[in-house]
């Protein structure tokens, strides 16, 4: 008898996280925790950087990091419970781009590419933002975006974003 792999049913989802407010890095090691406790077990996670705000730049700095999860929620669920997350740590939605305690962003599901109301993956805007791009690109600089069909690293070195991304 062959019995399958527990891991072979799981989806795998990359996240994005940013923070610059209420010790950033705190925040994300609690979102860190949270989602481990309610989405699924992190198997990647890259290094922290630091960034300038981007969108609305007079606010301080963002720390951001990438991670992949491996989850049994499907990709609705994923996005109630990492908003679910963002409340519980705080996060209030008041401005666009403005200062966040956290903000926790679907950048793939699985190789899923997804267009509703509510939801869009791979994330619509991870192309032109280098602060998102070079944390993923730590952890899965080869995974090829099923919508542009090139790598994370070839968005990368595509990008015309210029701001600077600082490892911590």
């Amino acid at each position: 008898m062959l019995i399958a792999n527990q891991n072979e049913f799981l989806n795998e989802a990359y996240l994005h996280l940013g923070s610059n407010k209420n010790e950033p890095l705190r925040q994300i090691l609690a979102a860190y925790a949270k989602i481990e406790e309610q989405v699924g077990a992190i198997y990647a996670f890259s290094q922290f950087y630091k960034t300038a705000a981007w969108g609305k730049e007079d606010q301080d700095d963002f720390i951001n990091t990438a991670i992949l999860v491996k989850t049994t929620l499907s990709s609705a669920e994923l996005l109630t419970t990492v908003l679910n997350i963002e409340s519980e740590l705080g996060r209030k939605r008041q401005e666009k781009w403005g200062p966040r305690i956290i903000d926790i962003d679907i950048l793939f599901y699985n190789s899923d590419i997804i267009q509703s109301p509510d939801l869009v993956i791979p994330h619509p805007s991870m192309a032109e933002r280098n602060f998102v791009l070079i944390p993923l690109m730590e952890i899965a600089g080869d995974y090829l975006h099923p919508k542009l069909n090139i790598t994370v690293e070839d968005l990368y070195l595509n990008s015309l974003d210029t701001k600077n991304v600082i490892l911590l």
